[in-house]
């Protein structure tokens, strides 16, 4: 199947051809497509609000991924902010920049935190093919690795080695982390001899 990336940032664009790409043969988001807002209520309404409207204007499937990161210690925030904690236009180390110092304070029994994404499939019609994936973690002290983007540097998943994702190669991370997780998922269901959407 022919599908169209929904995101424009290269980094994630990557690990998503990494775990589809044997799946879906996937085209670069056109450069000519406005952003999409995303002012969903939910992790997969701003999924599906990306996915759509790349499909819509590309008359292909779409595919799109919303991940976020809450933090227990602050009360699940940045959550749907994640991408834009520290302010509209802010960039990775803002956002890490806000959190750790949110956090000053917190002892290693608060800093458990949740990575979650949803992964999905847009049909040009509507139709979706939706997955999920979740890492539990903790937040470090201290931005630790200079691999991956977004909160990899400060999060050190349960199910690892102690290191951050910021750490560790892209494959560690895609074994470990939810938006590996959830692509996986998504290419079995697309693989599924009886693929399911709504």
């Amino acid at each position: 199947m022919h599908a169209v990336l929904a995101t424009g940032n290269p980094r994630k664009a990557a690990e998503i051809l990494e775990l589809l790409g044997g799946v879906l043969t996937l085209a670069p988001r056109p450069c000519w497509l406005a952003e999409v807002v995303e002012d969903g209520a939910t992790v997969e309404e701003n999924a599906y609000l990306k996915a759509s409207a790349v499909a819509r204007a590309t008359g292909l499937p779409a595919v799109a991924d919303d991940t976020v990161m809450e933090v227990d210690a602050l009360g699940r925030a940045p959550g749907l902010f994640s991408a834009r904690y520290a302010g509209e236009g802010a960039g990775d180390a803002a956002n890490v920049a806000k959190v750790l110092a949110e956090m000053t304070g917190v002892t290693a029994p608060g800093r458990g935190a949740w990575a979650r994404t949803v992964a999905l499939l847009c049909y040009p019609d509507g139709r979706r093919v939706v997955s999920e994936g979740v890492t539990r973690g903790r937040i470090t002290e201290l931005p630790l690795g200079d691999c991956g983007f977004g909160y990899d540097p400060v999060f050190v998943p349960d199910d690892g080695d102690g290191r951050t994702l910021g750490q560790m190669t892209a494959a560690e991370k895609a074994r470990l982390y939810c938006r590996g997780r959830a692509f996986r998922a998504l290419a079995t269901s697309l693989a599924g001899p009886a693929c399911r959407s709504r």
